[in-house]
């Protein structure tokens, strides 16, 4: 196994050569996915409520 201050010391090394991303790509990424996850709700609440009224309205036929 190696040691351990060696791997702390790669471990550093190797997270300054990732780019991160600004404040702005941050904030933008954010609310982009926040978005998608309001639509994507509402897609599946208005998917939900079809198939809900297509299955009482087929119920009832049978009564």
């Amino acid at each position: 196994m190696a040691n351990p201050f060696q791997f702390l010391q790669d471990v550093r090394t190797e997270a300054t050569k990732v780019t991160w991303p600004s404040r702005r790509e941050t904030l933008i990424t954010t609310i982009l996915v926040i978005l998608m996850v309001l639509v994507a709700s509402l897609f599946f609440v208005a998917v939900d409520q079809g198939l809900r009224l297509i299955v009482t309205f087929i119920l009832k036929l049978g009564h």
